[in-house]
This record gives structure tokens, sequence and C-alpha cells, in this order.
């Protein structure tokens, strides 16, 4: 589905990363593989080191953190705050939703949309179109957008296909209207069919957790995990990626009428530096335009690593310079999903953790 905006601008980004740091070498013991073969692959997928929570900390603590630092340092008022738009998987309750407690403990006004979006990996460019559609009434003036998960509490501790990649975090995107006749471009595709290629079985109505969906069981892969893990086909995600993901920028540049050159950085979701670098080498984009060192510094966290790769990546181009920025996010539904957008200089562009 190809989608447009119009007036509409990304004024700040903010991510905010636990302290936490969690390092490779340090759990090799816990895979049922050799320590040459996990090594290598090491190497090939840009496993080393991984933000992740301490227990007990949970979205919204993240997101409160953030928020907090934005309000303290004038970056925001909270008067200002129109509405806010949460994308996690790992939310604080079943019930209410997340976006509820943040702004309840915050103390922000009553007259006020609060909207929770269950979404991974392409989550980042699903919420901004959320954004900008409420942006379209007209007491909606400034919408928050907060992106966080905390995956690595439903990650197993043997499995190497997961764990070493699952990162948590929370990032703040400010989106205002924008008097300049600028149009954004977008694009947003699903395919439920391949929902079981991303999946944590148990947990939810319709299995409930229990005594036997934490009994781990070996995979064919030599992976142990429960039901009320994280499970990735990683093969089936390979290939889904590698397939749309291209066709998919294709047709968002077309609409564009935008040349590929005329992108100045294609910032994607970061699943893992094997897969960032073959669809590269597909796209005929050099890794310089399409960083994917975020994984290898920090860990996959999900919708948030695209807020994560701008802020490490490019914060003081952010900063000093007018930029157009290709991002894709795609993963857990199946979904994929993607914008053009012409960045301005943001008032804030900065990678903060969470102490």
């Amino acid at each position: 589905m190809n989608l447009k905006y119009k007036n509409k601008k990304i004024t700040g980004i903010l991510t905010v990363l636990p302290e936490k740091e969690v390092k490779f070498d340090d759990e090799i013991d816990n895979y049922d593989f050799r320590r040459s073969q996990s090594m290598k692959l090491k190497l090939i997928m840009g496993y080393d080191k991984r933000r992740v929570v301490e227990p007990g900390i949970t979205v919204s603590d993240l997101c409160i953190y953030g928020l907090n630092h934005l309000f303290d340092n004038q970056l925001l008022k909270k008067e200002d705050i129109d509405a806010i738009v949460l994308v996690t998987q790992s939310p604080d309750y079943i019930m209410p939703g997340t976006s509820y407690i943040i702004q309840g403990k915050l103390g922000l006004k009553e007259d006020l949309v609060c909207l929770d979006i269950n979404s991974g990996c392409s989550g980042y460019p699903i919420g901004l179109s959320q954004a900008f559609m409420l942006l379209d009434q007209d007491e909606i003036n400034k919408v928050v957008l907060l992106n966080a998960d905390i995956l690595s509490t439903k990650v197993s501790i043997n499995d190497r296909g997961s764990r070493p990649l699952t990162g948590d975090g929370a990032s703040i995107t400010i989106v205002e209207k924008d008097n300049a006749n600028n149009t954004i471009y977008g694009t947003v595709n699903s395919d439920g069919q391949g929902a079981e290629c991303l999946i944590i079985p148990a947990g939810g109505f319709k299995t409930p957790s229990s005594s036997e969906t934490a009994v781990l069981e070996k995979d064919i892969n030599g992976n142990f995990r429960a039901l009320d893990h994280l499970y990735m086909k990683g093969d089936d995600v390979f290939n889904f990626v590698q397939t749309k993901v291209p066709l998919m920028i294709e047709k968002l540049l077309g609409n564009a009428e935008c040349n590929k050159n005329e992108v100045d950085y294609f910032m994607f979701h970061q699943p893992n530096k094997f897969i960032l670098k073959k669809l590269a080498d597909k796209m005929d984009i050099s890794y310089e335009k399409m960083p994917n060192n975020i994984v290898e510094k920090f860990g996959n966290s999900g919708s948030v690593s695209i807020p994560v790769a701008i802020t490490f990546n490019l914060s003081e181009e952010f900063l000093n310079q007018t930029l157009n920025i290709c991002i894709a996010g795609f993963g857990t539904g199946l979904s994929w999903s993607s914008m053009l957008i012409k960045f301005d200089k943001l008032d804030f562009c900065k990678l903060i953790d969470f102490k």
C-alpha cells in the first residue's frame, strides 16, 4: 500500500538504552555448539555486545526516563503533548495499554490521545504513519512517538539463533505539523501467513503460560527454548527480507520520483550485520549509506533499531544538515514498511543511557 503525508515533520529523536551490557563471549558456553563454530558466526552475524534491562525494568520505565530527560532539558513541554503513540511488543500489562501508564505517571493533561500499537521490526515507520495521521486533526499539533521493547527477557539463554542478537531500548520521536509544502512518501505491507516465522508461542490468551510452556526443548539446529520464548525461523526471515525489501524500496522511490543516488542515507531496521550487508549488496547501496553496526554494539531492539542507528551514527548530521532519508522496517507479522522523509535540522538527536 502506498501512503502520502503532507505538511508533517520530525523535530527531535532521543534514544534510551539500558546501561547493562552483555558480551557474546561471556555467554558462548551456554550454547550447545563448538566454540570455534560460534566464534565464526560472531564475525559473520555481528555478534558482540548488547544492551539489556535489569530485572524489573519495564517499557514504561525507559520511556518515562527519556521523556523526563527532555522535560528537564527544556526540549519538550508537557502541556504541548497532544498525543502519545507507543509501539511495543513487550507492554507492562495485558491491560491497560502502557501509553496510559506513561501518561498517568508523568501527570500529562487529560485532553490527550493515548494509543498502543503491537508492532515489531517494522514498527518505526508504522508508528510514524499513525503519528502523521493524528496530526491531520485540528486540535493535535504535536505527537510523541514512543518505540520501546525489552524482548531480551523473552529469549532463551540457550538459543544461539536469537539471544546474541536481542537487545532492549526505547526511542522518543517528536512529530509536528509543518507549514512548509513538503510531502512524505510511505509504504506498508503485511503477510500474516508468515506469522509463525517470528513468534512467542505462549503467554497470550490462546496458549497461556504454564509449567508445560516453560519446558526447554532442543530444536533441529541445537538450540534449546520453551514455548514461552521468542522463536525465529532464521532462513525464512532472511529470504523474506531479501525478496520483499528491495522491491518495496524501488516502489517507494518510484512513487516519490526520487533517484536512489538522491537519498543521503538508508536507515534500515538492523536484524543482524549479515542480512544488512546482503541487502545493501543486492540494492547496490554502499555500507556507508546503509550503516550495519548497531547489532554488534547494542543488539537488535526491534522497532527501536532505526532511531538507535540514527542517533548513534548520524547525530551531528541530523542536527546540522537537511537530509533526504529512506527508512525501512521489516520482520514480525510478517510486515514490511518504509518512508522517504526530508529531515530539516533537528532540535535534538542524541542517545542516552538509562541509569
